[in-house]
């Protein structure tokens, strides 16, 4: 902390807040060390449901493609 790059992409999902949970790592403590060692210079870092999904910043489109998979395998 901080991390400009975090909260912007906070920002740019924002807007799909109420169709996924948020949570947030912060791969700097010693119980994350495992993260820290695999993604230290790569933050941020997204998983969806588990699996790797991108870094650096949000791809909107790859997320929503992704996100809409998501819902239409849960309906």
């Amino acid at each position: 902390k901080p991390c400009p790059l975090c909260d912007e992409a906070k920002e740019v999902l924002e807007p799909y807040k109420r169709r996924f949970i948020l949570q947030e790592v912060d791969i700097t403590l010693s119980e994350n060390s495992a993260w820290y060692a695999k993604y230290k210079y790569d933050i941020p870092v997204f998983h969806l449901n588990g699996k790797f999904l991108m870094k650096h910043q949000v791809d909107i489109q790859k997320f929503e493609d992704q996100l809409m998979k998501l819902e239409l395998q849960n309906d």
